[in-house]
C-alpha cells in the first residue's frame, strides 16, 4: 500500500570502503536490506520486479468492500475512525520488494547512504518528485514527517523510531537520519517514512481528523467521498514516479472504490451480485458452503486458494492485564484449558485451521524446538524471573479428544484456579478475600465470533466464571481497544519478515498505559523488554533469529493469551474481469499488482446483467 514529468532512472551505484561511521564515509546504494550480507535479486538498472505485469492496462473499476464506517482521512492519528485506502495518496521513500526478506528498493529516495554501522542514514531524494500540486519533494518535508509522526501521531511511531537521536536536512534534496546506537533495521524502516508536504500542513491541523481530501504524492487521488458510506480514489495520470521501475506494472485500475457494509453476510451476497469485485474469505464455513451459487459456477466470479508464505503473527484472545483477575498466571493458564481447540476445528471449521503454538506463526522466528544453546544464552541471566518450561519444555496448548467432553482440561483449569486462591460458592467463582465474583466481558466486532465463544462461555460458567460476550460496531470496538476498556478481546499480533523496533510498542512495558498502543494486553515484564532490545540490536539474521525465538518463549510461557488458529492459504473471491501476473510475490497477495480486462469487463457486466 506504500506509495509529474515521465522519469527515466539512472542509478549510480558504488563503494567506498569504510574508515569511520561519518556520512561522508558512507556507501551509496539504490536498496536497503536489515541483514548487512543480504544481496539484492534486483540489480541497479533492473526495470521492474518479476511479480507485476509491465504491460498492464491502466482501466476499469476495482470495487472493494469494508466493514464499519470512517469519518477521517487521517490514519495516522489515534483520534477518529479513518477511511481505507489512505496510504494510495502518499509516497515513501523505499519500496519493499514483495519476493525477497527485507529488502527495500528507491522510491522517493534515489540514492541511500549508510555504512555497516547502520549508526546513521541518509535518503538523497529525486529532484523530479512531486506532489499533487506540482511542487517539488524536499528534504525539509521528510524532517516534517517525521516530527509530526513521532509528536502528533499514533504512539506507534515513536516507538517504532524511537533509537533516532535527530533528522536533518542537509541540503535541498538530502535528509540525514543519525541514530542513538547501532540498529541494523532502523535504516530499512525510516524508508517506510510517508512524506507530507510540509507547506500544506503548516496550514492545517495534523493531529486532527479531517474530511478534506490532504494533498499527497502517490498513484492515487480521491475523486469522492460520503463519510461513513464508500471512498473513490483516482489514478493521477499525471504520477510523477509512474515509470519507475518500482512502480512499473503496479497500481492499474484507473479508480479504486471501497464500499463500507454493516456485516461481512451483506458484502457475501453482494459479492455474488456482481457488486463488489474482490473479497478475501476469512470464514471456514463460508468458504465451504456460502458459494454454490451460479455465478461461480459461471466462472464469473472466481473462487481460489492462493499460497500464504508470509508471516502469520498470531489472532488469539487477548487477556486484559490491567484488570486484578488476570494477573495470576496460574488464572490464565486455566482459562487456557477451558478453550477447545480441537472441537471447534472439527465442528465449525472443517478441520482446515492449525491451532497457533506461536507469536510468530509461519515463519522461522517461532519457537517449534527446545531453546538452542544460543537462545539459553540469551535466557539463562533471567531463569528466576522466568517459568522453569522456558528452560526445559517446547510451549504446546492443551489438546481434547474433539467430542465436546473436556472433562479433563476442566479438571485441571479448576485446579489451577483453586491454586490462585479462587473458591466455588453456589456455582459461582469467588474471591474469599473481596467477596467478588469471577466475571468479565469479552469484547468482539463480528457476530460471527458469538458461535465460536459460545462453547467457551459454557465452560467457563462450569467454573464458575461469567463471561459475557459484547458485540460491537467497529468505531466502538476500536474505541475501547484504545483506551484498554476491556477484559478479554480478540487481538492480531501482525508480524513481518524482520521482527523489529515494531516489538516495542506490542510488548514494552513504557508501551503499556499508553492509550492507543498496540500494547493491549498491558504487558510490564522487564525480561520481556530486555529481549525485544537484544533482537532490535541483533547484527546478523542469525542473531535475529535467536532474539526472537527466545522472545517468543517468554511470551507464550507467560499465557498472556488464548492463542487461536491460522490458516496458510489466501481465501479469495473474485470478478473474472480482474487478472493477476503470471508469478505472484512469494510474501505478499500483491492485489496492486492485479489489473481488469476491459473485454472481460464487458461481457461481465452484461451477463450480469441477464
Amino acid at each position: 500500500m506504500n506509495i509529474l514529468s515521465k522519469v527515466k532512472l539512472k542509478i549510480v551505484f558504488f563503494v567506498v570502503l569504510l574508515s569511520s561511521t561519518s556520512l561522508a564515509a558512507q556507501q551509496s546504494s539504490y536498496f536497503v536490506n536489515i541483514a548487512a550480507n543480504q544481496k539484492p535479486k534486483y540489480p541497479a538498472n533492473f526495470q521492474h520486479f518479476d511479480y507485476v505485469n509491465p504491460n498492464a492496462p491502466k482501466a476499469g473499476e476495482l470495487v472493494l468492500a469494508v466493514l464499519g464506517s470512517f469519518d477521517s482521512l487521517n490514519p495516522f492519528i489515534v483520534k477518529g475512525e479513518a477511511a481505507n485506502g489512505i496510504a494510495y495518496l502518499y509516497d515513501t521513500l523505499l519500496v519493499a520488494s514483495e519476493d525477497e526478506q527485507s529488502m527495500a528498493y528507491g522510491l522517493l529516495a534515489e540514492k541511500i547512504f549508510y555504512d555497516d554501522e547502520r549508526k546513521n542514514v541518509a535518503f538523497e531524494l529525486r529532484k523530479n518528485a512531486r506532489f499533487h500540486d506540482g511542487t517539488p519533494v524536499t528534504a525539509e518535508d521528510v524532517v516534517w514527517s517525521f516530527r509530526a509522526l513521532t509528536e502528533q501521531g499514533s504512539p506507534l511511531y515513536r516507538f517504532y523510531y524511537q533509537d533516532v537521536k535527530e533528522v536533518t536536512a542537509k541540503s535541498r534534496y538530502r535528509v540525514e537520519f543519525t541514530f542513538t546506537k547501532k540498529n541494523l533495521e532502523l535504516p530499512y524502516i525510516l524508508g517506510q517514512l510517508i512524506v507530507f508536504p510540509k507547506s500544506y500542513w503548516q496550514k492545517n491541523d495534523f493531529s486532527k481528523g479531517t474530511l478534506t481530501p490532504p494533498l499527497g504524492s502517490g498513484p492515487y487521488q480521491i475523486k469522492n467521498l460520503s463519510a461513513g458510506k464508500f471512498i473513490t480514489y483516482e489514478l493521477n495520470e499525471n504520477y510523477w514516479g509512474k515509470d519507475l521501475p518500482v512502480n512499473k506494472g503496479r497500481y492499474n485500475f484507473k479508480t479504486i472504490r471501497i464500499d463500507y457494509y454493516r456485516n461481512r453476510d451483506i458484502i457475501r451476497e453482494a459479492l455474488k451480485a456482481g457488486k463488489v469485485d474482490f473479497f478475501a474469505e476469512n470464514s471456514a464455513k463460508e468458504w465451504a458452503t456460502a458459494y454454490d451459487v451460479k455465478n461461480i459456477k459461471n466462472r464469473l466470479i472466481i473462487k481460489q486458494l492462493i499460497n500464504d508464505n508470509t508471516p502469520q503473527g498470531l489472532q488469539a484472545f487477548a487477556f486484559n492485564l490491567r484488570s486484578e483477575l488476570f494477573q495470576d498466571i496460574r488464572v490464565r493458564k486455566a482459562l487456557n484449558h477451558a478453550f477447545d481447540f480441537e472441537w471447534l476445528n472439527k465442528t465449525f471449521f472443517f478441520q482446515t485451521y492449525i491451532r497457533s503454538n506461536s507469536f510468530f506463526n509461519n515463519s522461522e522466528f517461532s519457537s517449534r524446538r527446545l531453546p538452542s544453546l544460543e537462545e539459553l544464552s540469551l535466557l539463562n541471566p533471567f531463569r528466576s524471573q522466568l517459568p522453569r518450561e522456558v528452560f526445559t519444555k517446547t510451549f504446546s496448548l492443551p489438546k481434547s479428544d474433539g467430542s465436546g467432553n473436556n472433562r479433563e482440561n476442566l479438571k485441571i483449569a479448576r485446579n489451577l484456579l483453586q491454586e490462585a486462591g479462587w473458591r466455588l460458592q453456589d456455582g459461582k467463582l469467588i474471591d474469599p478475600k473481596t467477596r467478588k465474583e469471577f466475571k468479565f466481558q469479552i469484547l468482539i466486532v463480528l457476530p460471527g465470533f458469538q458461535r465460536i465463544l459460545t462453547p467457551f462461555v459454557q465452560n467457563l460458567k462450569r467454573l464458575g466464571i461469567t463471561a459475557e460476550i459484547i458485540l460491537l460496531n467497529p468505531a466502538q470496538y476500536e474505541k475501547r481497544m484504545r483506551e484498554f476498556d476491556f477484559g478479554m478481546a480478540i487481538q492480531g499480533f501482525g508480524q513481518s519478515d524482520s521482527p523489529g523496533n515494531e516489538q516495542r510498542d506490542f510488548w514494552n512495558s513504557s508501551a503499556a498505559d499508553k492509550k492507543g498502543s498496540r500494547n493491549v494486553i498491558g504487558i510490564k515484564n522487564p525480561v520481556v523488554d530486555q529481549l525485544v532490545e537484544k533482537l532490535i540490536e541483533a547484527k546478523t539474521r542469525k542473531d535475529l533469529i535467536i532474539s526472537v525465538r527466545a522472545l517468543d518463549r517468554v511470551l507464550l510461557w507467560n499465557y498472556y493469551v488464548i492463542p487461536m488458529w491460522y490458516y496458510p492459504y489466501y481465501r479469495v473471491v473474485y470478478s473474472s474481469k480482474i487478472k493477476m501476473p503470471k508469478i505472484m510475490p512469494k510474501f505478499s497477495l500483491g492485489i496492486n499488482n492485479w489489473w481488469i480486462d476491459a473485454a472481460r469487463e464487458r461481457q461481465v457486466n452484461a451477463l450480469l446483467k441477464k
